[in-house]
């Protein structure tokens, strides 16, 4: 099992871990995949961050540019090879529009959670609108109606509605099929994006093979499965994790080995931005801390075989 040693140097607890993990991310202007040693493999300059990212099969990497253009990236040449324009496509020119998430379908076609039209759209390599549903919300906000949201296998999506503090199930016709809001365990909101802040602004959901769902609540510094009925049956907390101070609970991956690993933004220098635990025990298998090179606005990433 791959160890991690806790020490400090000028009241800053750094992490070092042996693990073998790359890593292909966001971070200080620079899409950039980071070897186990810190050292950047490979990189690209990047504007505007992204909330989401995927590996096609053919190695290129699709990401979000400017806040809402889709693009396909050729990692061999660096220069994109598709793009898709949220802001002034099928029915959006003119309007305010985020994309915080987006999929790569088997079909071919990407889809797009639009905030502000809020809606999810699939569409072709040509921009054709292949399919559209609204999404149901409380708090409308172009900038919060949605973070991370997935097209299962069944043909439903589940969207984490970071405004409403939410993950919603839709079904292929767009009707609300089950949702789970993120609770606040009794504590009073606190402003703010580091490990002082508190809320429940729902980042990431996944479903699980034994049906759960897997969610990651942003400021709520915790990481919750939860059953079909709504009962949370496992669950890490803010300070869950000895030597490690949870923020802003990101992106979420269950490795095939079970293990899960999970975005850790805004948490500061000193803390990891990608920790890895084992399931069962909670044990700490790795951790990703490279506040140098990627700063404190690492919230997505994929890591590599």
């Amino acid at each position: 099992m791959k160890r991690i040693t806790l020490f400090s140097i000028m009241s800053l607890a750094v992490f070092v871990a042996t693990a073998e993990h790359r890593v292909l991310c966001v971070g200080n202007d620079k899409l950039a995949i980071v070897l186990p040693d810190g050292k950047i493999d490979w990189e690209m300059p990047w504007k505007g961050g992204t909330h989401d990212l995927h590996v096609l099969k053919n190695g290129n990497i699709l990401a979000v540019r400017d806040g809402h253009v889709v693009v396909e990236v050729d990692r061999a040449a660096k220069k994109e090879v598709w793009s898709y324009d949220s802001a002034k496509m099928n029915g959006n020119d003119g309007k305010r529009v985020e994309v915080h998430a987006i999929q790569p379908l088997e079909s071919g076609d990407v889809m797009i959670a639009e905030s502000g039209p809020a809606r999810i759209i699939e569409v072709s390599r040509t921009g054709e609108l292949k399919k559209s549903i609204a999404l149901k919300l409380d708090k409308p906000d172009p900038h919060r109606d949605t973070r991370l949201a997935r097209k299962l296998e069944n043909g439903h999506y589940l969207v984490s509605h970071e405004g409403d503090g939410v993950v919603r199930e839709y079904g292929g016709d767009g009707k609300v099929v089950w949702e789970f809001p993120v609770p606040l365990f009794g504590k009073e909101r606190k402003d703010g994006h580091g490990p002082e802040a508190f809320g429940n602004q729902a980042f990431s959901a996944i479903r699980l093979k034994n049906g759960n769902t897997l969610i990651g609540t942003g400021n709520g510094h915790s990481v919750l499965e939860v059953t079909p009925e709504k009962k949370i049956v496992w669950e890490v907390h803010q300070n869950d994790l000895t030597g490690i101070t949870l923020a802003w609970v990101t992106t979420l991956d269950v490795r095939p080995n079970g293990n899960l690993i999970f975005g850790n933004c805004h948490a500061g220098p000193g803390q990891p931005q990608i920790v890895e635990i084992e399931h069962d025990s909670r044990h700490v298998i790795w951790s990703f801390a490279h506040f140098d090179l990627l700063g404190n606005d690492l919230t997505n990433s994929v890591v590599l075989e």
